[in-house]
């Protein structure tokens, strides 16, 4: 039977910790009583804390630990679950579970963070040159603090030796599920999907996350290029002549938007077209060739390609999965 022991701390995201437990507690259960067939546990799951005293999760509830970091004789996983609490707070606030992980890098356990749990990771050194994730919305914050880590947010989940990295808040499933399959193969984990409900190998945040259009800047000649692109961007715009309707030449125009803006003046167009779209998909009904028309691009299979690349998903997917339901 594999041992799991999940590293729990003041501040977590409780579903991160409960879910975890639920999920690989039932697998090898759920499935097996829906089909009438005799119960097989796999995982034995324990959470434990630096003290081994109960721990107070963001939303209130309790936990109690069923051990302390110094009682854990043998674990094939530790598992660091979500942040919920200000990050840099909680990491200050827990040196003992940093020290920990720190001790457990040499041991054989495979070592997985949720979230923004995997900032532990990170604090701990884990992750140094390593490929990792972590929640879209933190990835600057990620980022600036450690950059060693070779951190890719559109992952969903990231593997780097015995380091095991998952996204979103809820990841907890998904990273779960792959974890399971490594160890009991994909008939165990698809089964233990389908007993939960689950949707299996999802590998990309790219749908979930804000589309990175801009940042902060002081280039004035950006910021009313920018503004016109905004509020014309369905019209058919050529670079040479959007330099010359702000008297500079294409190549200054491209220098000054990767200097105050990190990308280029048509990859900016792009995202701004790909946002309209992505808005129109959520809130309207109309037709996909009309939202197209719409944000500025004639050819289906461009469009496609191009939403599909900044999302992880076509552009009917992406509505099928985010559409606000206009039948209630």
């Amino acid at each position: 039977m594999i041992k799991i022991v999940v590293l729990a701390f003041n501040g977590a995201l409780a579903s991160a910790i409960t879910g975890v437990v639920d999920l690989f507690s039932m697998t090898g259960v759920s499935w097996n009583r829906i089909q009438k067939q005799a119960v097989q546990r796999l995982f034995e799951v324990d959470i434990a804390t630096a003290d081994g005293q109960s721990i107070q999760c963001i939303n209130g509830i309790r936990l109690e630990a069923d051990c302390s970091f110094a009682e854990i004789r043998h674990a094939d996983i530790l598992i660091v679950p979500t942040i919920g609490a200000p990050i840099l707070n909680v990491l200050e606030n827990n040196p003992a579970l940093i020290n920990f992980l720190k001790a457990q890098y040499q041991q054989p356990s495979l070592i997985a963070g949720n979230c923004t749990g995997n900032f532990f990771l990170a604090e701990a050194g884990l992750l140094d040159h390593k490929q990792a994730t972590t929640h879209w919305g933190f990835q600057h914050l990620f980022s600036a603090r450690y950059p060693l880590v070779k951190l890719n947010v559109d992952q969903l989940i990231s593997h780097d030796q015995h380091i095991y990295c998952a996204g979103g808040g809820l990841a907890w499933f998904d990273l779960g599920l792959h974890l399971i399959e490594r160890f009991y193969g994909f008939d165990i984990a698809i089964q233990t999907a389908k007993s939960f409900v689950l949707d299996y190998r999802r590998d990309s945040q790219l749908s979930y996350s804000l589309m990175k259009i801009g940042q902060p800047h002081q280039d004035e000649l950006v910021q009313k290029v920018q503004d016109w692109l905004e509020q014309n961007f369905q019209k058919n715009i050529v670079l040479d002549d959007l330099a010359t309707q702000f008297n500079v030449t294409k190549r200054t125009l491209i220098r000054r938007f990767n200097s105050a803006l990190d990308v280029p003046p048509n990859q900016y167009l792009q995202a701004i077209r790909i946002e309209a779209a992505r808005k129109r998909l959520e809130e309207t009904e109309h037709a996909l060739d009309l939202i197209m028309h719409d944000v500025g691009y004639s050819d289906p299979s461009s469009f496609r390609r191009l939403f599909h690349k900044k999302t992880g998903l076509t552009p009917l997917e992406y509505r099928r999965r985010f559409s606000r339901r206009f039948e209630i």
